[in-house]
Order: C-alpha cells, then structure tokens, then sequence
C-alpha cells in the first residue's frame, strides 16, 4: 500500500497547510472554498479505464502510434481553442454549475467509447462505411474542446481568494491539491482494473471496464454538485 500511504500523507500535509494559510480569510470564505475545493476535486479524481483500453484498441480495433499521434494533436489544438473561446463565459458561472455541465458532457461523449468497446464499428462500417477510426475521430473532436475547461473554475478561485500577503503558497498549495486529485483517480483506475482483468489478448471484460468507469464518472461528480453545489456558490 505505498501509493496509498504517500496519497494520504500528501493529502493530509496539503490540508493542514491550506487551513493555515487561510487562517486570515472569514468564516464564509472559507467555507466556500472548502466546499467549491470538494467538488472540483471529485470531479478530477474520477477514475479513467486504464492501459487495457490502449491495448484493445491496438489489437482489436487497428489503431497505431500514427494514429495515436494524430489524436493527440487534434485533442491539443482544439482543446487550447475551446479553453480560449469559453473561459469567459465559464468564470462569469457558478462552480458548481459549470462542473454539472461539463460532468453531463463528458458522460454523452463517452457513448461512443462504450460503442467502441462492444464493436459497434462493424455495424458501422457495414451499413454506413466508416469504421473505429473515423468513430474515434469525431469523438476526439467533439470531447477535446472540454478537456481543460474543468481547471478554469479552479484557477478562477484561486485568483479571487488568495490571500494578499501569501499567493504563492496559496497557488502552490492548490496545485498541489488538483495534482492529488489526478492520483486519487490513478488510484481507482487501478482498482478497476483489479476487479476487471484485461491482459493483453484477454479482453473479455473491456465493456463492464468502461461501462463501470464512465458510470462512476458521471454519478459521484454529480452527487457531490447536488450535495455541495449551492454551498460553494
């Protein structure tokens, strides 16, 4: 268990540090931020599906590190567009009901991930002539524009209540805290994929993998809104 005592050691230095450094702040500050924190942090520590996923669509879907690659760069380029045409919009809104948004996007474009997952690009290629290609493609195109919108809100707290004689801590501080959060969904991507074993070669249980991560994706994230949401506001 050595990840998960570095990841609660970290976690406990972290809050120790914050509840100092906002020691100055009032009462309902801190209490905004508190809960605002939670919910941005469930919201990034929510598990992934895992190297498994990588393999199977290597072996079974076709795909190549060109491929991977082309991905990649059009994942980046759109996501640097969408985070620079939305922030605006996205820092005039509420935490709580921008991270219900983007956790209710996030879920729908996932959709095509779980198609992928039972084959439906067969069904696809035969009927319409495109395939898992041209499928992960659009999926690319249409998820990448939200990919760091989640971290605006973040930064957006931070500017607004950072303490005036300590921001750099305060913003190292919270860094810190959104890079744990990252580990807590490590974390659980590596027990699903206890729970679920793919080897490679063997993937039998790739849909339950991601059916299961997707779905805890989108309902922890949205219990904690609900719960919180109106208290971080």
């Amino acid at each position: 268990y050595s990840q998960e005592l570095i990841f609660l050691v970290s976690m406990a230095v972290v809050i120790a540090m914050l509840a100092r450094v906002t020691n100055d702040l009032g009462e309902d500050a801190r209490r905004k931020i508190l809960f605002a924190a939670v919910i941005i942090f469930v919201f990034r520590s929510t598990p992934l599906v895992g190297e498994g996923y990588t393999w199977f669509s290597i072996d079974e879907l076709g795909f190549d590190e060109a491929f991977y690659g082309t991905l990649a760069q059009i994942g980046a380029g759109l996501a640097m567009a969408g985070t620079w045409l939305l922030a605006d919009t996205i820092t005039r809104r509420p935490i709580a009901s921008t991270l219900l948004l983007l956790t209710i996007l996030y879920t729908a474009l996932s959709l095509p991930t779980i198609g992928l997952a039972y084959r439906i690009d067969l069904w696809t290629e035969e009927l319409f002539g495109f395939g898992a290609r041209t499928i992960a493609l659009i999926n690319t195109a249409a998820e990448s524009p939200f990919a760091q919108l989640s971290m605006i809100p973040m930064l957006t707290l931070i500017a607004i209540h950072a303490p005036p004689a300590r921001r750099a801590t305060w913003f190292a501080l919270m860094a810190s805290l959104m890079n744990l959060a990252l580990v807590a969904g490590q974390l659980q991507t590596k027990y699903l994929n206890w729970i679920f074993e793919v080897n490679r070669g063997h993937y039998a249980d790739i849909p339950a993998l991601v059916i299961t991560a997707i779905t805890i994706g989108f309902v922890v994230p949205l219990t904690v809104i609900l719960l919180f949401g109106r208290r971080a506001t």
